[in-house]
């Protein structure tokens, strides 16, 4: 009896922890503050554009200005909802280690992106999915680099040379004349 005691314990332990992160509520409330904000931006653009009806009909912002007010209304409803009655919405919305997990590919896109601009998409694209290969795949750099120098070599051959399309480039582009 004592042995399926600890056994309980341990396994409840477990289960907490596991079940440990961010709740749905404060997701709903979080998500819901931001469509607020976002609605009184739009609101004030409006405003600022003209939300009015003119002598030859609406004004640029006239219908975004009622979107903004209705996307307010919405938002403050599951605000108002979520604090006072959303009680009964129980459960975690993304466990700790799962919110990670995202992290862990959301970060590096972000930082991809942000390294197009001052790197180009090029050596940005050979520098995400060599990481990409090394922290998550955990390839050898044998196999990493033969892959993360082909894969943009190909796109750039693709668009810039056959098809003619530009992509953002950088200071490795220029230096080869590109």
């Amino acid at each position: 009896m004592n042995e399926d005691n600890n056994t309980d314990h341990v396994k409840t332990d477990h289960d907490k922890h596991h079940h440990r992160g961010v709740s749905t509520r404060a997701v709903e409330i979080g998500v819901a503050m931001f469509t607020l904000i976002l609605g009184l931006v739009v609101i004030m653009d409006s405003r600022r554009i003209g939300a009015g009806w003119a002598e030859d009909g609406p004004q640029a912002g006239y219908f975004p200005y009622y979107i903004g007010i209705i996307l307010c209304i919405a938002s403050a409803w599951t605000v108002w909802h979520a604090i006072f009655f959303g009680k009964h919405v129980s459960g975690v919305f993304v466990s700790h280690k799962k919110f990670r997990l995202v992290l862990s590919v959301f970060i590096p896109a972000v930082i991809y992106v942000v390294a197009t601009y001052f790197i180009g998409i090029y050596v940005a694209s050979a520098l995400f999915i060599g990481a990409f290969m090394y922290w998550h795949g955990r390839f050898a750099w044998i196999k990493i680099i033969p892959v993360s120098v082909t894969v943009p070599v190909t796109m750039f051959l693709l668009f810039e040379v056959w098809f003619l399309v530009p992509l953002p480039k950088g200071p490795l582009e220029t230096l080869i004349g590109y």
